[in-house]
């Protein structure tokens, strides 16, 4: 069997791990668990380092189980938070951890006859019949108020006098997962919890269950570090926010960009939590890339990696034709290509204009310069500097170039049936919106 701590370890990918899990692990093929609120209907990058956790789980030989919070998300873990989270009712919690079961299963096999194929679980199946009295009689009386109160998560809330305080709902949390635990640890034979650093006090509750009422102490823990970018701030969000799984939250486009555009130092961190590729190949990617950095060769092979892992190989294609779009030689051909959401997410930000069909054909200069109080567009503030430039080859309709001052502008320019794109110069974008 691969050793599944030596390979966390070279990746930068453990903060604490519990004496003995590693000899625990080279026993045989064991079971472990991560656990994901289903708070939203999409997982975004902040889950991706406990998931791949459990990807290199599944690839050491060992049996990857996703619990989706579906009893402990109507509550909502206080740890890092510093307010307590909105309560979600049932039916919204089912809508979202579909989303999240399709994503998982992009990265995990699910489905295979492997022994270890994993398994998808969810807390509200052995929670809903558990009554409040029996829970209490059962499992609260084995973890004192002052064990819970020693917990980082509940200290740092409860110091904060600018806050109002932990709810009992959310002071529970902990010894509802650590009941997961020891669910887990009974009926799926699970003997190691993994999760974010932050998840350490939680997780340890759940090891103290299993040793308090069965008398167990074969019950493990592995956390990974929080991922921070090299400056500090907050790893996966941007101006728009989270950088979601979803494509219709974040489209290909966008989530390529993302890594595309990370820092070099940060690139050869991410390199080895987000990717599956062995560490001789990352090790000649990153002297590659030190070698020449200003090529982002490693950029390209994580963003390429990541993207074509979670949302496949066509997307992961017409995210590089897009990028082109702006920095390269692409065609009108490969424009028309493009969808519209991905249209709009490469020129986002870019000056519009509105021009009516009506205005249709339309020789270029007056279309490009005609004024927007007469219908038209003020890409160039006058004519006579629109036609000095389509001469001079500084003018492009759609990724063509336009050198025609009679250049007609037809409705055979329209892209997708609704977008004309002008250029002026390199950098100069303009969308003309056809209404």
């Amino acid at each position: 069997m691969k050793n599944f701590v030596e390979e966390l370890k070279w990746r930068g990918m453990i903060q604490d791990i519990m004496p003995g899990t590693e000899e625990k692990l080279m026993e045989g093929p064991q079971a472990a668990y991560v656990g994901i609120d289903p708070t939203a209907d999409s997982l975004h990058i902040g889950h991706l380092v406990s998931i791949m956790i459990l990807k290199h789980f599944q690839q050491c030989g060992h049996k990857p189980i996703a619990l989706i919070g579906g009893a402990t998300g109507m509550i909502g873990d206080p740890s890092m938070k510093s307010q307590e989270r909105k309560l979600l009712d049932e039916e919204t919690l089912k809508h979202n951890i579909e989303g999240i079961r399709a994503q998982l299963s992009k990265i995990l096999d699910f489905d295979s006859d492997a022994p270890n194929k994993a398994e998808l679980v969810n807390n509200y199946e052995w929670m809903k019949g558990y009554s409040f009295l029996n829970f209490i009689r059962d499992i609260g009386k084995h973890i004192t108020v002052n064990y819970m109160m020693a917990k980082d998560s509940v200290k740092k809330r409860l110091s904060d006098e600018s806050r109002e305080g932990m709810s009992f709902t959310e002071f529970s949390y902990q010894l509802l997962q650590g009941y997961d635990y020891l669910w887990l640890y009974e009926h799926k034979g699970c003997r190691l919890q993994l999760g974010g650093g932050d998840q350490w006090g939680n997780i340890t509750t759940g090891t103290e269950l299993i040793r308090r009422i069965l008398g167990k102490t074969d019950a493990f823990a592995l956390t990974c570090p929080l991922v921070k970018k090299a400056d500090g701030t907050k790893f996966g969000k941007t101006e728009k926010g989270n950088i979601w799984l979803d494509p219709d939250k974040t489209s290909p486009y966008e989530f390529y960009q993302f890594w595309l555009n990370v820092s070099d130092e940060d690139a050869e961190r991410y390199i080895k939590i987000f990717t599956m590729l062995d560490k001789e190949t990352i090790d000649a990617a990153i002297a590659e890339h030190r070698a020449d950095p200003g090529r982002r060769t490693l950029q390209q092979l994580l963003a390429k990696e990541i993207t074509t892992t979670i949302h496949g190989a066509p997307e992961y294609e017409n995210a590089v034709s897009a990028s082109k779009m702006l920095f390269g030689n692409s065609t009108s051909d490969e424009l028309r290509k493009l969808d519209e959401k991905t249209f709009l997410a490469v020129f986002a930000g870019v000056p519009t204009f509105d021009v009516s069909k009506q205005k249709l054909p339309c020789d270029v200069v007056t279309f490009l310069s005609g004024s927007t109080a007469n219908g038209y567009t003020e890409v160039f503030p006058s004519k006579t500097e629109a036609k000095k430039m389509i001469i001079g080859n500084g003018v492009s309709i759609n990724k063509d170039k336009v050198t025609d001052i009679e250049y007609q502008i037809s409705e055979n320019d329209i892209v997708d049936g609704k977008y004309i794109l002008a250029q002026k110069g390199k950098k100069n974008y303009f969308i003309i919106n056809i209404i």
